[in-house]
């Protein structure tokens, strides 16, 4: 099949120097002439040009006030455009190249060198292009792979919560609850432009799929213990408490394999620190304010708002309201007063979501 020639637009207000060079370039080229700039851009509303050849000396609208048109639309910009020029100073050389012109080529023609200089710039806006869709396409492979490779790692975790999960048929769903309302604490710092710095780094999907792992360390705990129908006794509590730590320890192992996840650095967060209080009094390190990581933080709001609207043997589930009120009432005791805020702010979308459950 034979290659489509490539269309070189010559723009000159000589006559001769249109017919010239035509002639030249007839053979290897689809030449269009024309013979001025406005009639140029006539030109360009209809067709395409792979490089344009520019005179610089012509009436009403000069070669650079024509480039300076051609650079300033978004369709006509990355047209490589060559000057055409009898002057021979330095100082209009480097305007033309300034204004964004790839070459000059001085009048009359020189047959060989006008034949070399087009044969030169088309290969390389040609090898631009090339790799240009390669970059795009090697983007576009890199974005598959990505996916695949977070659509496999969210499948395990899933496994793995819900292996947790299993375990507990009192908490059931609990996972999936609290890693929504995470997303609906984030929405809300985000719009009241709150913790932006420690934000700006996270990736929110790793975020959120690495809160399906804040409870992993209950894997470790007795059946006894963990499936015991009625309030823990203070002794039994105290051994809950280290799936905490537990968590930590399972989290550190994954780490050794991959120490640069940041997904495991939020899963270790999260497993680690979403029962710390505000004050200081909550565990298993007694961290206080802004020493518990922001991720803990907002951990620690979704998880006991689910724990409070879910049914227990030793309890009734309570309504978002009466919900809504411990967590506010908790505000600078057990949780961060500014996510206490975000929570209020956000609050009708946690009691959508409870509906909905």
């Amino acid at each position: 099949m034979e290659t489509a020639k490539k269309r070189i637009a010559l723009v000159d207000d000589d006559i001769t120097s249109l017919a010239l060079g035509k002639g030249i370039m007839s053979e290897h080229y689809d030449v269009v002439t024309i013979p001025s700039g406005g009639k140029l851009f006539q030109f360009l509303e209809r067709a395409r040009a792979d490089l344009i050849l520019l005179d610089v000396d012509m009436p009403v609208m000069n070669g650079y006030d024509t480039m300076r048109k051609l650079q300033a639309q978004p369709d006509t910009r990355d047209i490589p455009v060559i000057f055409l020029t009898s002057m021979s100073d330095t100082s209009s050389e480097i305007e033309g190249l300034n204004l964004g012109a790839v070459d000059y080529i001085s009048k009359p023609f020189s047959p060989p060198l006008l034949l070399k200089r087009l044969e030169l710039h088309l290969k390389m806006v040609s090898q631009q292009k090339e790799l240009i869709n390669y970059n795009t396409n090697l983007q576009e492979m890199v974005k598959a792979r990505t996916k695949t490779v977070l659509d496999m790692q969210n499948s395990v975790i899933k496994i793995v919560a819900n292996l947790v999960e299993s375990r507990d048929e009192i908490t059931g769903g609990h996972v999936e609850r609290t890693r929504q309302y995470l997303s609906l604490l984030l929405d809300g710092l985000i719009n009241m432009n709150l913790y932006t710095r420690e934000l700006e780094n996270w990736n929110r999907d790793f975020f959120l799929q690495s809160s399906q792992l804040h409870d992993v360390g209950k894997i470790s705990i007795p059946d006894k213990i963990l499936l015991k129908p009625d309030r823990l006794t203070p002794e039994e509590f105290d051994q809950m408490k280290n799936h905490t730590l537990f968590g930590v320890r399972i989290i550190e192992a994954m780490q050794e394999e991959t120490p640069e996840s940041s997904f495991l650095q939020h899963a270790k967060i999260l497993a680690g620190n979403h029962h710390e209080k505000w004050d200081g009094t909550g565990y298993p390190y007694g961290l206080k304010g802004k020493d518990i990581p922001l991720g803990g933080r907002l951990m620690a709001i979704a998880d006991v708002y689910d724990a409070l609207i879910s049914v227990r043997p030793y309890k009734r589930p309570f309504t978002h309201e009466e919900a809504a009120k411990i967590i506010v009432d908790g505000s600078g005791t057990q949780f961060d007063p500014d996510l206490v805020n975000v929570f209020v702010a956000v609050s009708d979308k946690f009691s959508a979501s409870v509906k909905k459950t």
